[in-house]
């Protein structure tokens, strides 16, 4: 797969300075995010289908936010440690806040961490769940080769991200004011699929499904994404206010292209994903090449007399 132009993608600053302004309001206005978050939940059933009644022993939720995802596996195995990992401090000491004297929020250890580099010792993890959470990185086989890594042999790996047609309808409007990028650029599922082949994953089940939301204008809608901490973290941006003319003009062109009987239509496409990490001594192709791995322990050795 081709790699990121490292002079394009996100500014992360930008991106953890959004969602520490949203950490607050965040959960309130995150109607999409939670029904995302509990189709994903659902998915966990393909864990008994692998392992029975094994329980896995070591979780992590990856971009936790407000930390419903974490706190929802720990109550499927309360008996698991779960890491709660998020780029933006004030989000875990919201999730912390939110949880009060909750007993599930014992087992929880909360980590202010990036996702390109996570902390985590390799093969340490049972199963790692991201909701959204990989439409921030750009080097998307980077990040899933690091997932892979943390795995152990056979981990599952439960993550959803925003598919190419979120947004559209922004994208082409502001284009329309100027040359300047506004939205990001979200992954279709085709390449998400190869991603999570090129970093070795096995099995993958990926599905996709659009979602439209209704605004009675467009600054409602900017409200909303500011809310979510969903706001142009492009590196290459306009360093200056996008200006009233401007808006004015996305806003008119917006409302003469995307009006419904119910308002100013969004779409939003996610994409969910299943797969698994490989078994111990399965090839897998990284820089060109086919690496195997073998527990040192399963290295027969023949002990000469």
């Amino acid at each position: 797969m081709n790699r990121p132009d490292p002079r394009t993608g996100f500014d992360q600053r930008q991106v953890r300075r959004a969602f520490s302004r949203a950490a607050h309001g965040y959960d309130a206005a995150s109607a999409l995010q939670r029904a995302v978050e509990v189709q994903l939940l659902e998915s966990l059933e393909f864990w008994p289908a692998k392992y029975g009644e094994r329980a896995p022993e070591r979780l992590l939720d990856l971009g936790s936010g407000p930390g419903r995802g974490a706190m929802a596996l720990r109550k499927r195995w309360p008996k698991a440690r779960v890491l709660a990992i998020d780029l933006a401090l004030p989000m875990l000491r919201e999730a912390r806040r939110r949880a009060g004297w909750n007993p599930l929020r014992r087992g929880i250890d909360r980590i202010c961490a990036d996702a390109r580099a996570l902390p985590l010792a390799p093969e340490s993890l049972d199963l790692l769940f991201s909701n959204l959470c990989l439409q921030w990185v750009e080097d998307l086989p980077a990040v899933l080769a690091g997932f892979r890594r943390a795995l152990r042999p056979g981990g599952m790996l439960l993550v959803s991200t925003f598919g190419a047609d979120t947004l559209h309808e922004l994208r082409w409007s502001f284009a329309q004011a100027d040359d300047a990028p506004h939205v990001s650029r979200f992954v279709q599922i085709a390449e998400f699929g190869d991603a999570l082949m090129h970093a070795g994953f096995r099995d993958p089940v990926l599905d996709r499904d659009i979602t439209e939301t209704h605004y009675a204008d467009l600054p409602e809608l900017m409200r909303e994404l500011r809310t979510l901490g969903a706001t142009n973290a492009l590196r290459d941006r306009r360093g200056t206010l996008t200006g009233k003319a401007r808006f004015a003009r996305a806003a008119e062109a917006y409302a003469g292209e995307f009006t419904t009987p119910r308002g100013l239509r969004a779409t939003w496409e996610t994409i969910t994903a299943v797969a698994w990490a490989p078994e111990a001594g399965a090839p897998i192709r990284e820089a060109g090449a086919e690496i195997a791995t073998f527990p040192a322990a399963r290295i027969p050795i023949r002990r000469r007399s």
